[in-house]
């Protein structure tokens, strides 16, 4: 239990729990076709940063899924603060078990939570809950240069060995039925803004705290070990967002 407890330690209340910023979803939201009042599914959705501002900017209704109550919770609040009770619902619910009917959604959203399902899986199982021609918005980890160096590359294949590059995204993306309408990397700023800058002060706090407990800065030191990583080669790697329609 001490490894999950720690996790959740580590990741509490932090601005955001994956790279992202307000703008960028926002961008990503403008590279889609007018929509009137969609119905959005946010996957994954953590505290709900996105899920907020895609009800702002659409104008739609959304529903935010995700699987650790107390991100539910945290997403709660927020609905209420900013009073959109009305467009936005917060629901405990599994990727691998959507429970919605087939083509419930004009966009499916997810901002860094695909990896979960792997990138092709969730492209094709995430399909029959589009609406047809309705769309599909990720952000998915990338190499954004080939052949990178070893220590780099062993670390990513011992944490998601399903990263690949642009070119073979877009090849899985065509494969999965889906039409490529753009895609941009997550600049530096996306990361560390909200990110890691929080996560690093967060774990330097925690490592005093667990001073004596060997298992839990095994995780600290893990969690570390990505920011590090991040630091080092992050001309190598990065979270890019594809818009893509449901053909």
């Amino acid at each position: 239990m001490m490894n999950s407890n720690i996790f959740f330690e580590i990741h509490s209340d932090l601005p955001r729990e994956g790279p992202g910023r307000d703008k960028y979803t926002r961008k990503a939201y403008n590279m889609l076709p007018r929509i009137k009042n969609p119905k959005i599914l946010d996957i994954g959705c953590g505290p709900g940063g996105p899920t907020i501002e895609l009800a702002k900017i659409s104008k739609g209704t959304v529903f935010g899924i995700d699987i650790h109550q107390p991100y539910i919770d945290l997403l709660n609040e927020k609905i209420i603060k900013e009073k959109l009770e009305n467009r936005v619902k917060a629901i405990n619910q599994s990727m691998f078990n959507i429970d919605f009917p087939k083509e419930s959604f004009d966009i499916i959203w997810s901002e860094g939570s695909i990896f979960i399902i792997g990138f092709k899986k969730g492209l094709l199982e995430w399909k029959q809950f589009i609406k047809p021609n309705g769309f599909l918005v990720v952000h998915e980890m990338t190499w954004l240069n080939s052949n990178p160096p070893s220590e780099i590359y062993n670390y990513w294949m011992k944490i998601y060995p399903e990263i690949t590059t642009i070119p073979k995204n877009i090849e899985i993306i065509k494969k999965c039925g889906y039409k490529l309408i753009g895609y941009f990397s997550l600049p530096e700023d996306a990361w560390w803004d909200f990110y890691y800058n929080p996560l690093e002060k967060r774990i330097n706090f925690l490592k005093e705290k667990y001073s004596d407990k060997p298992e839990a800065l095994t995780v600290l030191n893990q969690e570390q070990q990505e920011i590090n990583m991040y630091k080092k080669y992050n001309r190598w790697y990065g979270s890019v967002f594809y818009i893509l329609q449901r053909l």
